[in-house]
This record gives C-alpha cells, structure tokens and sequence, in this order.
C-alpha cells in the first residue's frame, strides 16, 4: 500500500479504514494521491500500481468520475506516449496545471524521462 505523502486522508473522496479492504476506484485514488507535485504517471502505471494490471482505461473511468471539488492530483494523470488524453476545455486545464507545477511540453508531450515519477 502506498503512503499518501503529499495528501491527508480527508483529500480523497473515500474514508480509508484499515480494516477494510478498498475498493478498485480507492485503489486508484489511493495511488493518485501518491503522484509528487511536477512529476506525471500514465494511466497504466497507476493501475499497476493499484494491483489492477491491465487496465488503464479503468483508471480513466474512476478519474473522471471524481468530483469537481476534488482535491486529488488528476491532472497529474497522462498517456503513456506523454500526452494529456483529455478533449478540449478539460485538456487545456489540465496541460495549464501541470505547466503551473513547472511541468514542460514539448510538441505536445511531457517528457517521460524526466517528469514521470518513480514511486
């Protein structure tokens, strides 16, 4: 289980009990409350690292269903080619927020090599 460094339980939008094993949308919020401020992981690598391998569209679907209010890092959050996959509106915001965090594009992309995060 990883440690929620950077994010208080009271940031995710679940009530995390020792006792009880999480759900796979926990699992998931879990590790994205896990990602360091300017650093990014692909959808596939927080479903690995949920213990749902295989299935990044999963965490796509569970990212998309947070909230407006959340305070989870989605945007943190990318393809595996260093692409923000969101359409329109939601991908500008989404690139302005990791720009904000000193997250560079380059065509486009992030730089895997150098922002992606290694927990």
């Amino acid at each position: 289980m990883l440690l929620l460094s950077h994010y208080q339980e009271e940031d995710l939008p679940i009530s995390v009990h020792p006792m009880v094993e999480p759900t796979p949308d926990e699992r998931i919020w879990q590790v994205v409350a896990s990602i360091p401020y300017a650093r990014v992981a692909s959808y596939g690598q927080v479903a690995e690292l949920a213990g749902l391998p295989a299935s990044a569209r999963r965490v796509g679907r569970s990212l998309a269903g947070l909230p407006a209010d959340s305070r989870l890092p989605w945007h943190r959050v990318i393809n595996a080619a260093g692409r923000v996959s969101l359409p329109g509106a939601a991908g500008e915001r989404q690139r302005q927020r990791l720009r904000e965090e000193g997250v560079a594009f380059t065509d486009g992309r992030v730089d895997l090599e150098r922002y992606g995060w290694v927990p």
